[in-house]
């Protein structure tokens, strides 16, 4: 029965399955050249895994790297797919290219591509809106208009002190809109809405004021991010889902480890404000320990219907989790006096990360080597 409604179904056009190896290989470049790069940058080297030429410049353009070209591509892709526009593909297509710029050494061209991406990508959530207009679709689109501040001050040039919170800000109010969407599902207090309302202006005050000296705007930037992880541990149906059972006790393991690296996040993004020496935890707690936490925990609901692959969930999806959040710890506790600490966890890092792609890849095998056998049984 499943696969004749699988049958049935309109099967995509030969241009979106053309374009699919595309992505998924800009996508790659993106994440593993922004994964080398960031090595780099805590003194690890590589090897030959990347061209050499291409290896100092990913050192540099690491944020952008992982941020626009491999996360934003991803976001993009997502949005595009759920609109069902062809012109959608744009945001994503955009950004991937402008991440193969940074790497060919072309600055300019990659920022401007990055800004268009950005207002295709507000274009995409305006769609959103008008087709349901709601508190998560409007955080959705003020999510994109972040990043569309963040590039537009990349394309022009700005230092990472004032690009890094617009950047970071785009990610994290998309994971709070899907967060507010999901409380939905159990009976929500009129106040919440209101009160993530309050902690993401807080955010963007932050966001605004990182551009000028003084540690305001990182104070704020840094309490609005603790005040968020109180706002999800205490709203969010996380807290319920983990007396679950298989992935959806799976998914609250993720969500609510990424919560609690959410609040080290921001408490050391005030310390950073103030002069404390712990930029890396600030930054590496939050795009590590609360992002790429958040990617482990939506990825087998994302995947299939982003990439139209299934995966054979298991108990194995917490093992790269585990490591994850393992070498975190060695990093950016043990690595924030030691910097051959910091380069072990870095290292670390990178390898939940390979693990985590490899449990992915086994999962969609497992799931084609169940179903194939399902179809014999079926036709003995």
């Amino acid at each position: 029965m499943a696969r004749a409604i699988a049958r049935s179904k309109p099967a995509p056009s030969v241009g979106a399955v053309a374009a699919r190896p595309v992505f998924i290989m800009l996508v790659a470049l993106a994440l593993l050249t922004g994964i080398a790069g960031g090595l780099l940058r805590v003194g690890v080297v590589v090897g030959p895994a990347v061209p050499a030429e291409w290896l100092g410049r990913a050192a540099l353009a690491h944020a952008a790297l992982m941020i626009c070209a491999f996360l934003g591509t991803v976001i993009g892709l997502e949005r595009a797919v759920a609109v069902k526009l062809p012109v959608a593909f744009l945001a994503p297509l955009a950004s991937a290219l402008g991440g193969v710029c940074l790497l060919l050494g072309r600055d300019g061209a990659a920022g401007w591509l990055m800004v268009v991406a950005a207002v295709a990508f507000t274009g995409v959530n305006i769609v959103v809106v008008s087709r349901q207009w709601a508190a998560h679709t409007l955080l959705l689109l003020g999510s994109a208009g972040t990043w569309l501040a963040g590039n537009a001050l990349f394309a022009m040039g700005q230092g990472s002190a004032a690009i890094l919170p617009w950047w970071f800000a785009f990610l994290v109010i998309t994971i709070a809109a899907e967060r507010l969407e999901m409380t939905r599902l159990m009976r929500r207090r009129p106040a919440a809405p209101w009160l993530l309302g309050g902690v993401l202006a807080l955010m963007i005050a932050g966001a605004t004021l990182s551009a000028l000296p003084g540690p305001l705007g990182g104070a704020l930037y840094g309490a609005s991010l603790v005040l968020l992880a109180l706002w999800l541990v205490v709203f969010d149906i996380a807290r319920r889902t983990v007396f679950a059972q298989g992935l959806s006790r799976y998914m609250a393991v993720c969500l609510l480890g990424g919560y609690a690296w959410l609040a080290v996040a921001g408490a050391a993004w005030v310390a950073t404000a103030l002069g404390w020496p712990l930029r890396d935890v600030a930054l590496h707690a939050l795009g590590l320990g609360f992002i790429f936490s958040m990617m482990m925990g939506h990825a087998p609901v994302i995947l299939p219907a982003v990439a139209r692959v299934k995966l054979q969930f298991g108990g194995f999806f917490y093992v790269p989790l585990a490591a994850l959040h393992a070498s975190l710890a060695v990093r950016l506790f043990w690595g924030a006096a030691d910097l051959s600490q910091r380069a072990t966890g870095a290292t670390l890092n990178a390898g939940a990360i390979a693990l985590f792609a490899a449990t992915v890849v086994g999962a969609i095998v497992a799931w084609r080597i169940n179903d194939g056998a399902e179809g014999a049984k079926d036709t003995t």
